[in-house]
């Protein structure tokens, strides 16, 4: 998180930086162009900090998910939890028939993921009446692992080697761990939180084999994280509202 918060530190310093060298920006104190100058350059410094610092690896000492068993170790992450006053089937249920119109903003920031470009059908191309689950594993993603009313992780390859064949089963997913390889996996786990209440969470993992696929992803994820974070959110926010909804 700290590398995220400074590459967002040194982009917006930066825009702040670049406008001003065109029109000094006195409410920020920027007088001179000058300054403005070095504001940028100081910016474009703490960027490229924030991408280039190393990511820690963590690693789970004993798996209690699905998701433990096939990313048991990771570099990034990210985790968020959400309580819905629906039973845990009713949630598990709308979890996997969940659309994308149904996401706020989700059509929008996956248009701006693709940089507006059209492409295949994708979890960035998806249609909007399909269940967003359907489109992820009959496009890049696989089914690794579901458990109904429990849990369900999904998988894929994010990064890999010039030839690299694509993955068609979890067997694959677990085997891609080497060289060259980086690996993503996400997960909604359902558990009882009290009488008529479920506890909804979502985690994304990624890991990378080895230190130059580390240092390439890395770069991606802490420009991207926020925006993934927010659709993490509005999605299970979705989810609450959708199976907390009378005759949903």
């Amino acid at each position: 998180m700290f590398a995220v918060l400074l590459v967002y530190a040194g982009l917006i310093a930066g825009f702040l930086g670049l406008v001003s060298i065109l029109k000094p920006l006195m409410f920020v104190g920027l007088a001179t162009r000058g300054q403005s100058a070095w504001l940028l350059g100081g910016a474009v410094l703490v960027a490229l900090v924030g991408w280039h610092l190393p990511a820690i690896e963590t690693r789970v000492a004993t798996p209690r998910s699905h998701l433990d068993e096939f990313v048991p170790a990771y570099q990034f992450n990210e985790f968020h939890a959400i309580r819905v006053n629906a039973s845990k089937d009713r949630v598990y249920a709308v979890i996997k028939n969940l659309r994308p119109n149904e996401i706020l903003l989700f059509q929008t920031l996956a248009w701006m993921r693709r940089f507006g470009k059209r492409g295949p059908e994708s979890v960035l191309n998806a249609p909007d009446n399909v269940p967003i689950l359907e489109v992820a594993t009959r496009t890049r993603f696989l089914l690794l692992a579901e458990e109904p009313e429990r849990e369900i992780v999904i998988g894929t390859v994010v990064l890999r080697p010039p030839g690299a064949q694509p993955l068609k089963t979890p067997a694959d997913f677990r085997n891609s761990v080497r060289p060259g390889f980086a690996v993503a996996a996400m997960n909604f786990h359902v558990e009882d939180a009290g009488e008529n209440t479920t506890l909804v969470t979502t985690e994304t993992r990624v890991y990378a084999a080895d230190d130059v696929t580390r240092r390439r992803f890395a770069g991606y994820w802490r420009t991207i994280y926020p925006g993934s974070a927010f659709i993490r959110r509005m999605w299970l926010r979705a989810v609450k509202h959708r199976a907390e909804s009378v005759g949903s």
